[in-house]
């Protein structure tokens, strides 16, 4: 990714109790929101939460979404058409409430 896109950041923490189908996730959610969005997606991540800082603890987060936009015109004009069926979504692979982090890439 080069400086100066954005990075949407979405973060499943983990607890116990909760619950993240991550085969769903990778396979069914991801695409979905990438035939919504489209060209303004211009790359995507998804990571699975393996450990925490300590041997044995748990991962603070059960998974970690990420999609890159060369804007944040580009991100909110495609996203916010589509964030109710995005969102609509998540009781069919998770039971946690997600942290959205948007940042800047600097390098």
């Amino acid at each position: 990714m080069k400086k100066g896109m954005i990075k949407v950041s979405v973060l499943y923490p983990n607890a116990k109790g909760k619950n993240f189908d991550i085969d769903y996730y990778c396979n069914q959610h991801v695409s979905m929101v990438a035939g919504l969005l489209g060209d303004a997606i211009k790359g995507a991540t998804v990571e699975k939460g393996l450990g925490g800082g300590a041997p044995g603890s748990m991962a603070t987060f059960a998974a970690m979404g990420n999609l890159y936009f060369e804007s944040m015109d580009s991100f909110q004009n495609s996203f916010g058409p589509n964030a109710e069926q995005i969102m609509a979504d998540l009781p069919n692979f998770t039971n946690i409430e997600p942290v959205i982090q948007i940042s800047e890439v600097m390098v």
